[in-house]
């Protein structure tokens, strides 16, 4: 199986990126960004989405954190492009949200009306070698982050049906110093695949099998390709003996949604545009900038606030891409400016638009397409935005 085009870089290119000069990393950055998209449409990647939707139909949806670490396609050696991802701080999601409700409804009904069941990876994420290594947005509480995987596969099937026949809630857990899965069954089961040797595939049904007797076929077919793909990059990542970020390295916060192509140990803070209170993600990760800059572990002359939004197709997609993209940046930034004015002259601020079908990322000229004047800097604005509905 195809792995990420643009794999995470080594712990070396990140310290000697990371060091840079705050211009110098944005350049490299948008380069990373366009070299995702040309491998994206390579003639190799294109029949190789093709062939593995052809054998395994089935639409495989991941719930994570904002954790750059947690990258299920290349955990699992899935062609990219394949496994939608949905991220937000803390892998924090509720069914309740009306813009994440929708999005997710919207999601599995257009699978539906492919003829193709879902499966909705819900993870929590952390370290066996050191908790704080584990998720922060949880204040490295793995229980805690684990006990809202539950609370949200049952509102997944409150909404979706709990016959699992269309839709299926797999919890998922992600240890992040392998990139191993931690699959939880349906009667309370866990298997780790960090323990599972990869000599013993052929057990692997029958496996799955017990962990989760209520799985179509077809989709424990497709879901024993994730584990396999997950065992053999486990095996890689032990082999490369890659030494581990400890502390946060963090230089950008993205806001938004289209990502994966970013996918670098603590490169960025990934904050999707789901919750009705963007604000508290936003001044998270604004404090954990400010702490990185502070303790030395990134230099102090910027960092980068990136938001981004999809579009499928040109025309009113596309401008309404890029009307929400300037909205975020400059609600984000609005935001840290009133409540982190250390930070404010060190902020370097990019809207931009990410085509699904492409990859291709365009940095938009925000003086060429403004978005309306009530989108200001007031703390009115922002208590609106949250209060939304």
């Amino acid at each position: 199986m195809m792995t990420d085009p643009t794999p995470a870089q080594t712990s070396e290119d990140n310290t000697v990126i990371r060091g840079m000069p705050i211009q110098d990393r944005i350049t490299w950055l948008m380069h990373r960004a366009r070299c995702h998209s040309v491998a994206f449409q390579s003639p190799e990647s294109f029949l190789a989405r093709s062939l593995y939707l052809a054998q395994h139909p089935t639409a495989v949806i991941a719930l994570s954190c904002m954790d750059g670490r947690i990258n299920i396609s290349v955990a699992t050696g899935t062609p990219a492009g394949i496994i939608v991802p949905l991220r937000n701080l803390g892998g924090r999601f509720d069914l309740g949200w009306p813009h994440f409700g929708s999005v997710l409804a919207g999601h599995i009904r257009s699978m539906v009306g492919q003829g193709r069941r879902t499966l909705a990876l819900i993870t929590y994420h952390y370290s066996k070698g050191d908790s704080h290594r584990g998720c922060a947005g949880f204040n490295y509480n793995t229980d805690a982050a684990r006990s809202h995987t539950f609370d949200l596969k049952r509102q997944v099937e409150a909404v979706f049906g709990n016959g699992h026949s269309t839709v299926y809630p797999l919890v998922c857990g992600f240890e992040t110093d392998e990139d191993a899965l931690v699959l939880h069954g349906s009667s309370g089961e866990i298997l780790d695949l960090s323990t599972v040797p990869s000599t013993i595939h052929d057990t692997l049904p029958a496996l799955l099998v017990r962990l989760y007797p209520d799985m179509p076929n077809q989709m424990r077919q497709d879901l024993l390709s994730l584990v396999q793909g997950n065992i053999s990059h486990i095996a890689e990542i032990r082999h490369s003996n890659r030494e581990l970020d400890i502390e946060h390295h963090e230089w950008v916060i993205g806001i938004g949604r289209g990502f994966d192509w970013m996918h670098t140990p603590n490169l960025a803070l990934i904050i999707g545009p789901y919750s009705p209170d963007l604000a508290d993600p936003i001044r998270k990760a604004a404090g954990i900038i400010g702490a990185n800059m502070q303790c030395r572990r990134i230099p102090d002359d910027g960092f980068l606030l990136l938001a981004e939004s999809a579009y499928h197709d040109i025309g009113a997609d596309r401008a309404r891409a890029e009307l929400k993209s300037i909205f975020l940046s400059e609600f984000a930034a609005g935001i840290i400016r009133a409540e982190f004015p250390n930070l404010k002259e060190k902020m370097h601020v990019r809207s931009a638009v990410i085509a699904w079908p492409s990859q291709l990322m365009e940095v938009i000229d925000c003086s060429a397409a403004r978005t309306p004047s009530h989108y200001t800097d007031t703390e009115l604005d922002r208590k609106e935005f949250r209060n939304a509905s």
